[in-house]
């Protein structure tokens, strides 16, 4: 089994290596090698890679600066996602295409399923929407991942955001951090993803999927300011950091960032445990790997 993995410099990609079944073989090209915007590069890339399957991690997710650069990120989230799906389903090749709670406008009272409309409120969002529909128009042989709030020990997160702040604070600014409150979902650990995906890959490498549309994301539900509590008392037990800094919650609206995110970001991923067996990952239990490999690292 060969995987073209897109957008290998992105955390879920690097995950994705990480975990790799020991029989398989992959090539994750970062933007450098591989501009997937760009229809000769990605039939390019094909023709020399020849994947049994290809797995599109590339993204625009810059959710604030995409307000104000709409054109690049549709360029990224539609149209490559538009390009890929298009090359791989005239080379016959199954697609399974990472996506975002952020398709939602999270006014629902519960867990998002499959089936609810979508309706996303920032550029960001609808761009990834896009890119789903264009997925689901070109190529039938399609898996499209719908998750949530991902956080690995590297790379741009909540959970590395959190410690740099922390830090910042401790250290002497003696800043209190505002964290938003009225927000919830499902934190979504990079390195159970890339299992969960390793599951699907095997499935449809033995012919036994039913294509479409899947969410899977971390449990229990919190709001970004649980989840900040939590980072911080881990990393404070872990000696990551020397104390707890000061929190204070918050409302969307008092943060005033530049793009909306839903308030309800929460995925019922009760579709993906019956179809792969694969269940929500334990976030709290992965956090503390998490930053046990950011201090080992350190």
């Amino acid at each position: 089994m060969k995987v073209l993995i897109t957008g290998g410099n992105g955390q879920v990609a690097k995950a994705l290596q990480q975990t790799m079944p020991g029989e398989w073989q992959s090539v994750a090209p970062g933007h450098a090698e591989l501009d997937i915007t760009n229809a000769k590069s990605v039939e390019a890339c094909i023709a020399v890679v020849r994947p049994d399957v290809v797995i599109n991690c590339a993204a625009y997710t810059a959710v604030d600066l995409a307000e104000q650069n709409s054109e690049h990120c549709y360029a990224v989230n539609r149209d490559g996602a538009a390009i890929i799906a298009e090359t791989t389903a005239e080379a016959g090749i199954p697609l399974v295409h990472i996506s975002t709670d952020y398709v939602f406008d999270g006014c629902k009272k519960g867990s998002y399923t499959e089936d609810d409309l979508p309706a996303p409120l920032s550029v960001y969002g609808k761009s990834k929407l896009a890119g789903e529909q264009a997925v689901m128009a070109v190529n039938p042989r399609h898996i499209i991942l719908r998750t949530s709030w991902v956080f690995a020990a590297e790379g741009n997160n909540f959970v590395s955001t959190m410690v740099r702040l922390g830090k910042a604070s401790l250290a002497g600014d003696g800043k209190v951090l505002a964290i938003v409150a009225d927000q919830r979902g499902g934190p979504t650990p990079a390195t159970e993803l890339a299992r969960s995906i390793w599951t699907i890959v095997d499935r449809i490498a033995n012919d036994e999927v039913h294509w479409g549309i899947y969410h899977y994301s971390g449990a229990p539900s919190v709001s970004w300011y649980e989840f900040a509590m939590q980072i911080f008392r881990v990393a404070t037990t872990l000696s990551v950091l020397p104390a707890m800094p000061l929190l204070r919650p918050i409302t969307s609206a008092e943060f005033g960032a530049k793009a909306a995110r839903p308030l309800n970001s929460c995925l019922d991923c009760s579709k993906m445990q019956r179809a792969f067996s694969l269940h929500t990952p334990d976030w709290p239990r992965e956090l503390e790997d998490v930053l046990k490999a950011r201090k080992n690292r350190l």
